[in-house]
């Protein structure tokens, strides 16, 4: 017998206060400090020593197969069941590098030739906003609205409301707290859910958007059917999608062992084609307007270049910090410095190799990339009908 709503609704909120105890407790006093005090050392050295190489390990034997040929069925169904805690615990460990490397907006951009990297990823949010028609009067879902860059710029830009849903409670306080600093506070809220089981009234929101977040689905028919069902009648739906091309080739090992690289390194508990992504959208009933992939031009600076430490893309100050933290030289200092902070014992164990498995996560990237089977820029816009 299925459980009852009521019943649902207990275990459910007794899962959210675990989870919230658990961030308080792994986060450590940084949970509570304003994030301008912060730096990357300082929340490294907050983190909880001897739960944290702990839950390294734990993520890491979602992946049991070394080589992804040799992978069961069953195992590749058991990560996909266990896509919640596969990427809470991903952003639990990730968020601080995600930050210090890239900033408060968790995606990648198009790039013009001397154009600064944060004015690139404003670009590419206002491109999302524009081509859904967002207007000031909507109320928007932001899907998976990481620390709330998007969500920040995108009410800047639209004067929508936004609402971001988030499954990380660490994610969520500080999206909250950078609301407050960006004066956005009255036209934003942030909510604790699993987006595949949205805390969400049916017909609540005008448009929805997701930014490179749903690809953590367990399946795309589930939160697609889900922003389905939380839009107005005629409203609509926008995304960016990770997904791999028609290049892809599933009997390939080289690409095999590519993809594995990128769902290990990105807490992604399978990687779906675009035909996949297409039919999802229509099962679920919405009816796709705009679908195109932006990552298939000509840009002279391609949209991974900050991964490849291209130091000559740089168009602003800050941009060579940024870009030069991702050359070869710049991995190896974060490296030695983690591992030297490690052995003195002021951070947690587990922080290098959670450096190393957000390299592994560039590096097969740009593999990807370079082989054009992959993009994280598959636009569509879909809407519910009337």
């Amino acid at each position: 017998m299925a459980p009852s709503k009521t019943t649902s609704t207990v275990l459910v909120s007794q899962r959210n206060q675990d989870d919230l105890a658990f961030s308080r407790s792994f986060h450590g006093h940084g949970w509570d400090e304003a994030h301008h005090q912060d730096t990357f050392v300082s929340k490294l050295t907050k983190k909880d020593k001897e739960f944290q190489p702990v839950l390294v390990d734990n993520y890491l034997k979602n992946w049991k197969a070394e080589d992804p040929v040799n992978e069961t069925a069953e195992e590749k169904v058991a990560r996909q069941e266990a896509y919640r805690v596969v990427t809470n615990s991903f952003y639990d460990l990730a968020t601080d590098f995600y930050e210090y490397a890239w900033g408060t907006s968790f995606h990648f951009c198009r790039f013009y030739p001397r154009e600064p990297f944060q004015q690139a990823i404003a670009r590419h949010e206002h491109l999302l906003a524009a081509q859904m028609s967002i207007q000031p009067h909507f109320k928007v879902l932001d899907i998976g609205c990481g620390v709330g860059g998007p969500a920040r710029e995108i009410g800047h830009f639209t004067g929508a409301h936004i609402t971001g849903l988030n499954n990380n409670d660490y994610q969520i306080n500080r999206a909250r707290r950078y609301a407050v600093t960006a004066g956005l506070q009255h036209r934003s809220d942030f909510i604790k859910g699993d987006f595949m089981h949205m805390p969400v009234e049916d017909a609540t929101f005008d448009a929805c958007y997701a930014i490179e977040a749903t690809v953590h689905a367990s399946t795309l028919e589930g939160v697609y059917g889900e922003a389905f069902r939380v839009l107005k009648p005629g409203g609509v739906f926008g995304c960016y999608e990770w997904l791999m091309t028609d290049k892809y080739d599933p009997t390939n090992p080289e690409h095999l062992r590519i993809v594995r690289g990128i769902e290990l390194g990105n807490g992604i508990t399978r990687l779906v084609t675009a035909k996949e992504c297409l039919q999802a959208l229509a099962t679920v009933g919405f009816k796709v307007e705009k679908v195109t992939d932006l990552a298939e031009n000509d840009d002279k600076v391609p949209w991974y270049s900050p991964l490849q430490g291209s130091v000559q893309a740089s168009a602003a100050f800050w941009d060579y910090v940024t870009f030069l933290r991702t050359t070869t030289a710049g991995r190896a200092t974060t490296t030695y410095l983690l591992r030297t902070l490690e052995t003195l014992g002021l951070v947690a164990p587990g922080s290098t190799k959670v450096s190393g498995i957000l390299q592994t996560a560039a590096d097969s990237l740009v593999e990807a990339a370079v082989l054009g089977i992959f993009t994280p820029m598959y636009l569509f816009v879909a809407r519910k009908p009337e």
